[in-house]
């Protein structure tokens, strides 16, 4: 929820309120305006453009924990959607000018060309201290017209929705359905489910012969089934899990006829829910490029990418009867125990909580999706 002027802001006052009433002063960054959101923050140190389009911030004000933004101004290669997501950014210290032989414009002026308000010149390590002792909450950041007084200010972001309960990923997702096609041969059709997809995601698979079918949120069991998919993908997107009940019904359909299924971020979670799990709400979420995981199928340690703020409640010291067959936790979080993955013992399907598709990011887990070529082929066989 946003509403902005463009201008020079460099020199205009902006102010950061908590729903818990902490304030923060600084400059306006981008936009020139209002807006509001669910405070949380990222520790990648680059990637920040990947970080702004990626559909999954959707609603959430995003605090930079690294204090240099926007050192390689912003190009037209590494969006990962059509525009930027966030409802705003948070940035210490912004460089004053880009320099990159791809940049073609500051990030300053990209936020504040598709309306994104901003703040910066604030301590975002002590923003971050608090949202990590108290847990990601509603955030408001005014500036220019907009700053008015502190109980005003405060009563307004108290006022505004928050994430838990909030059905967020037909809001993202593409309308209408399309094709990525297949790098090369041919090999195989996935049907991929967009609830907020990444479009390094379809790319990665076209990489190893699959032509990806994109279809919108609301896809129906029939509308998979229609492309006649080898395989079908769930894709990572915003919101609260518990809220997706169409999604969970379309993959119960899918793992009823046994089709190789896998899902990544909000699919994990979709899954967790299909098996019969609960899900809850994180106290601050992980998100950066550097969480580590260890795959328990392996014992590998993985440093991945992570956008998430809801988990899915499975044991993760025994194997489940599910209404599928046995399921089991391989993946873990190796900060704090959070499931990471959940894998399908008596039938092809397994998904990540985390970003396979490294963008940005490292590409410890780029396996998965051969993973997932592995269970189409053995499925053909």
């Amino acid at each position: 929820m946003t509403t902005s002027t463009r201008g020079t802001t460099r020199r205009v006052p902006a102010v950061l309120v908590l729903e818990d009433g902490r304030i923060f002063r600084g400059r306006a960054y981008g936009a020139v305006g209002e807006t509001f959101g669910e405070a949380v923050f990222s520790t990648g140190m680059t990637g920040y453009q990947e970080t702004l389009t990626d559909p999954s911030y959707h609603r959430q004000v995003v605090v930079m924990t690294a204090p240099h933004v926007g050192n390689t101004g912003v190009n037209d290669e590494d969006p990962e959607s059509g525009r930027i997501w966030v409802s705003g950014y948070v940035v210490r210290d912004p460089a004053r000018v880009p320099s990159n032989w791809r940049s073609r414009r500051s990030l300053d002026d990209e936020l504040a060309a598709q309306g994104v308000v901003g703040i910066s010149g604030i301590d975002t390590r002590a923003l971050t201290r608090h949202l990590r002792e108290r847990g990601a909450m509603r955030v408001g950041i005014f500036s220019g017209d907009a700053v008015k007084d502190d109980a005003t200010l405060l009563a307004r972001v108290q006022e505004a929705p928050g994430m838990l309960g909030a059905d967020l990923s037909a809001e993202v997702a593409t309308k209408d359905a399309y094709v990525v096609p297949a790098v090369g041969e041919k090999k195989y059709t996935v049907a991929a489910v967009d609830l907020g997809i990444k479009g390094m995601t379809p790319h990665r698979m076209a990489e190893r012969g699959i032509e990806v079918h994109v279809l919108p949120a609301t896809a129906t069991v029939e509308d998979v089934y229609a492309v006649r998919p080898d395989g079908v993908f769930f894709s990572n997107g915003p919101g609260d899990p518990a809220t997706a009940d169409h999604p969970v019904s379309v993959m119960r359909g899918v793992l009823e006829r046994g089709t190789p299924l896998f899902g990544i971020c909000f699919g994990n979670q979709i899954l967790g829910r299909a098996l019969g799990f609960g899900t809850y709400k994180l106290k601050y979420g992980h998100r950066g490029i550097n969480q580590p995981v260890q795959d328990r199928t392996t014992g590998k340690v993985e440093v991945t990418a992570h956008n998430h703020g809801f988990a899915v409640d499975a044991p993760t010291d025994r194997v489940s009867d599910t209404p599928f067959g046995r399921a089991e936790v391989s993946h873990v979080c190796l900060n704090d125990n959070v499931v990471e993955g959940l894998a399908l013992l008596d039938k092809p399907a397994f998904s990540v909580q985390y970003h396979p598709e490294a963008a940005a990011g490292p590409h410890d887990a780029a396996y998965l999706f051969d993973r997932f070529v592995s269970l189409m082929e053995g499925q053909r066989a």
